[in-house]
């Protein structure tokens, strides 16, 4: 059975900030990096879970 967990969007738009501040980049750096391959594979899941929050908080508006 599929495991669902609610967040609220400010929850989601906390967690897409700290995981900025983890890899210590701005949105922008981030998809300007990932755009030329130029990740290490810890800011690619990084900005994998970005592109996975946006869609979601895209979807709520």
């Amino acid at each position: 059975m599929p495991t669902v967990i609610h967040k609220t969007r400010e929850e989601l738009e906390d967690q897409r900030a700290r995981l900025l501040a983890e890899v210590q980049m701005s949105y922008e750096e981030l998809a300007e990096r990932a755009a030329v391959y130029s990740l290490s594979m810890d800011e690619l899941d990084v900005w994998h879970t970005i592109e996975g929050l946006d869609y979601l908080l895209d979807g709520e508006s």
